[in-house]
């Protein structure tokens, strides 16, 4: 007789209480995992205003300090001015313009024969897409456009507000002239000194130089020159959008008449910027031996008063205006110019885009690095014993600055840009690291005071096209720059009769 066994399998009973928990913590799990890749994803997200950006290490300043407020807060700002402001708005197209006028334009002022100049390197060899990514390593950050829409890819973090201010100059280009605007890929540099060598091409063996655009470059460099972030504004110093400050200045410039102008050589500006012309100018102080008065501008002591003693307008009380090149070359230019006094320009080593079209003894006069005061002492005799002369020449300087509208500076960028954009031999499209940028997400990155001065320097759209740039000349440019030393050299010999 057999006894039979039976197999007992004990199963785990769970308890249908605990379901909601687990279901708990299992979206608890995946919601960490999703901030946690949220939060990795912003920190990673670099923006116009130097959110997880480095400074450019060939210019080195203090951080920025663009991580205040609570984290929650930082990171709902990023996403919506990164990626959210611009879902909605169409691109600068065609159809966006008013319709232009069909008569001739007018011809562009003369000194844009230097495009030409300035994109002869490529002429040949054209612009390749390993040629313009050998530019990225000297690059602040990358502008595309495509379609009527403007993309950024940044690089390094720029020096204050300069990276938004120029950006937004692309922007109201593409505002000015909407569907005009060709498709292009460049690199852009924020900073001041030109880095492209000319020398290290001139042979050949190298292959084209890297097509890098910045604000400033020098007869020795292939940098592409282009115009500076304060056209549209420079905020930490309190200077206006250009349209503003140059009827400001002018104004101020007709407080005095030439008679009445005190009939002495000023300068005021910072001399603390790695620059031996600023440094051997404060050696000129003395209004008696040298004729000129040499003024410290400190800007922070300026912040607290509210810029008070630092209006351009007001600097416009003497015969005499000196300008001397900074770190490299400087803003100030456009606005000493401005004035009408005679500009006296100190042997400038850098260009920028505008400079290459003033003209020595006709808008300004041309002083010596070497013997500095003396060649100042001379200027300021030479034209007070000849006061009409003298008179016209700041007069012709600040007219030059006054044809120089932000009709001419878009129509400057449109011409280059558009130049530059014949010679690259790929389509153009944006890296999937660019962001897209418009007018909205850079309001939306500003505070109070940045907002206003971007708003105050809105383009609107032109009702005619761009003035008609003149064809290539090569020996027209060459015969400015000896017509340009020879009058250089006529007044050192002057100096030297005088002496």
């Amino acid at each position: 007789m057999g006894v039979s066994s039976r197999n007992h399998t004990t199963k785990a009973c769970i308890p249908r209480s605990i379901f909601p928990y687990i279901s708990i913590l299992a979206l608890f799990s995946l919601a960490v995992v999703v901030l946690f890749k949220v939060d990795d994803f912003i920190f990673r997200t670099k923006t116009v205003v130097g959110h997880n950006l480095e400074p450019t290490p060939w210019h080195l300043f203090p951080p920025k300090d663009v991580n205040e407020g609570p984290r929650y807060a930082r990171a709902s700002k990023i996403i919506q001015c990164s990626y959210l402001t611009c879902l909605r708005r169409s691109s600068y197209a065609v159809e966006q313009g008013p319709s232009r006028s069909s008569s001739p334009t007018s011809t562009c002022p003369s000194f844009f024969h230097w495009i030409h100049h300035d994109l002869e390197p490529w002429s040949r060899s054209r612009i390749s897409f390993s040629t313009l990514m050998e530019a990225r390593q000297l690059a602040a950050f990358r502008v595309v456009i495509v379609g009527g829409r403007l993309y950024v890819d940044f690089y390094y973090d720029c020096v204050q507000s300069r990276a938004m201010f120029t950006i937004w100059g692309f922007l109201q280009l593409l505002k000015r002239y909407p569907g005009l605007v060709p498709d292009v890929d460049l690199m852009f540099d924020c900073m001041d000194k030109p880095v492209v060598n000319k020398t290290e091409y001139e042979l050949g063996t190298k292959g084209p130089p890297p097509p890098l655009f910045r604000y400033c470059t020098t007869s020795g460099h292939l940098d592409i020159p282009f115009p500076d972030w304060s056209f549209w504004g420079w905020p930490e110093v309190n200077i206006r959008p250009w349209v503003e400050e140059f009827k400001s200045i002018k104004q101020g410039s007709q407080d005095v008449i030439w008679r009445r102008k005190w009939p002495r050589a000023y300068w005021k500006g910072n001399p603390d910027v790695q620059s031996p012309i600023r440094t051997e100018l404060l050696n000129c102080n003395d209004s008696r031996k040298w004729g000129a008065e040499i003024l410290r501008q400190n800007w922070f002591e300026e912040a607290k008063g509210g810029f008070e003693q630092s209006k351009l307008s007001k600097q416009c009380n003497h015969r005499y205006k000196i300008y001397a090149e900074g770190y490299a070359w400087s803003v100030s230019l456009k606005y000493i110019l401005s004035c009408g006094s005679l500009s006296l320009i100190i042997s400038p080593q850098y260009e920028d885009f505008f400079s290459r079209g003033l003209v020595p003894k006709e808008n300004y006069w041309p002083v010596s690095d070497i013997d500095l005061c003396r060649s100042i002492k001379f200027a300021v005799d030479w034209g007070n014993a000849n006061p009409s002369q003298a008179e016209a020449i700041g007069k012709r300087g600040q007219i030059f600055m006054e044809s120089l509208s932000m009709d001419r500076v878009y129509d400057y960028m449109y011409h280059l840009v558009s130049e530059y954009s014949k010679l690259q031999d790929f389509k153009p499209a944006p890296p999937s690291s660019a962001q897209e940028v418009c007018e909205e997400s850079l309001l939306c990155f500003a505070d109070a005071k940045l907002r206003e001065f971007l708003e105050s320097s809105t383009a609107s759209s032109s009702l005619s096209l761009p003035c008609t740039l003149q064809p290539a000349d090569h020996d027209l440019i060459e015969s400015w720059i000896q017509k340009k030393r020879k009058i250089i050299g006529d007044v050192r010999m002057m100096e030297k009769k005088r002496a």
